[in-house]
């Protein structure tokens, strides 16, 4: 798992209209990217709709938000249509972003062991650096938590 103080790996992956999306393109400005596991599931739902809710509080906050999961650009479109989401989903398909995070992981459920995204969220600022981790995350009062501390940081 990434650290405090490191930082952020490049990457170039497509969002949900199969447009590249580079780190080297977006650096400069604050970036939340928040990592979950599938689309149209309750918790990744829930989450997605807060971000897309606070959006504009991050907007002024001078960031931007991108969400990242395994699924395919097309998935995503269609995740993001039904639930008339307004923030960008990043294609991990290869899983290429989510093993430099360090977020692909062994995971347990009903007794049985498989690997998989553990929720995530980094707060990345204008250097690149990461300047805020959350793991396993809860998603109840997540979106609320990171705003606040995005807020705290620019201080």
């Amino acid at each position: 798992m990434l650290e405090v103080g490191t930082q952020a790996p490049a990457f170039c992956l497509a969002n949900q209209d199969e447009e590249e999306i580079c780190f080297r393109d977006i650096k400069g400005k604050w970036i939340v990217l928040y990592f979950y596991p599938k689309d149209n599931t309750p918790g990744c739902t829930t989450q997605a709709c807060g971000f897309t809710e606070a959006l504009p509080d991050f907007t002024a906050l001078d960031a931007i938000v991108l969400g990242v999961s395994p699924d395919s650009p097309k998935k995503h479109r269609n995740f993001i249509e039904k639930k008339d989401l307004g923030i960008t989903l990043l294609s991990d398909e290869e899983k290429e972003l989510c093993k430099l995070f360090g977020i692909w992981q062994l995971k347990k459920f009903m007794g049985k062991e498989y690997m998989g995204v553990v929720r995530s969220t980094f707060i990345i600022n204008p250097n690149g650096e990461i300047v805020a981790t959350w793991t396993k995350v809860r998603v109840k009062n997540h979106v609320e938590e990171v705003k606040e501390k995005l807020a705290e940081l620019q201080k």
